[in-house]
């Protein structure tokens, strides 16, 4: 993690025009940016979109950091800007016309979580999780994400998103409850359809076993 002066320093060459310098500096955040973004706006070429924008936003302005947050922080400000703009623009028109980690796979099998079955099986379970982080409100996105995904600290998630840190422990643990609620029902509803039986098995079982009766 750069100092403060280190990140003056890096603001001050960026602000000079060093574009190599702007490159790293979107390398370092951009892992942490998008997940920002596409939590803000539960779109994957929208969240690239925005964060773009605000990446040309921020190179614009850099020379206007003062370093009295990190860059990190001032970044982060800086893409929500822009999804909330484009969230308020999108209500507008609506008006006028409106990763997890994979902690499921723990369980299985070492060779089931290795080859071409385990990857998909961890793309399923992390499209899931997807799915039901973006049913969420999208307070509780946004900080689960910053605090669950990205493993930001409290203190730090509150200066990304200007909020009070009492704020970011409830809606963490409330984002929480409301994942395990629903992927509680998703386990439930797909234990009905564990081992299906569908119609070509039982055609399949029952031609078997009439070849078998002709021996």
């Amino acid at each position: 993690m750069l100092t403060r002066e280190q990140e003056l320093l890096l603001a001050h060459r960026i602000a000079g025009g060093e574009r190599e310098a702007f490159t790293a500096l979107m390398r370092r955040h951009n892992r942490r940016l998008y997940r920002l973004a596409r939590a803000t706006l539960r779109d994957e070429a929208e969240a690239e979109d925005a964060l773009q924008e605000a990446y040309l936003s921020a190179y614009r302005g850099i020379d206007r950091f003062r370093g009295e947050s990190t860059l990190a922080t001032w970044l982060s400000r800086m893409v929500l800007n822009e999804c909330l703009g484009r969230l308020r623009k999108h209500a507008r028109r609506q008006s006028v016309l409106p990763m997890v980690a994979s902690d499921g796979m723990e369980d299985a099998p070492s060779d089931a979580r290795n080859g071409p079955e385990g990857a998909l099986m961890r793309i399923q379970i992390r499209t899931l999780l997807e799915r039901r982080l973006d049913a969420l409100p999208r307070g509780f996105r946004t900080v689960f994400v910053l605090r669950s995904v990205e493993e930001l600290s409290v203190e730090e998630t509150a200066a990304c998103l200007g909020i009070p840190e009492a704020t970011v422990r409830s809606r963490h643990f409330r984002a929480r409850s409301l994942l395990r609620e629903s992927l509680a029902h998703d386990i439930d509803a797909a234990g009905r359809d564990v081992f299906d039986f569908g119609g070509a098995r039982c055609d399949r079982i029952v031609a078997g076993v009439d070849a078998r009766l002709d021996d």
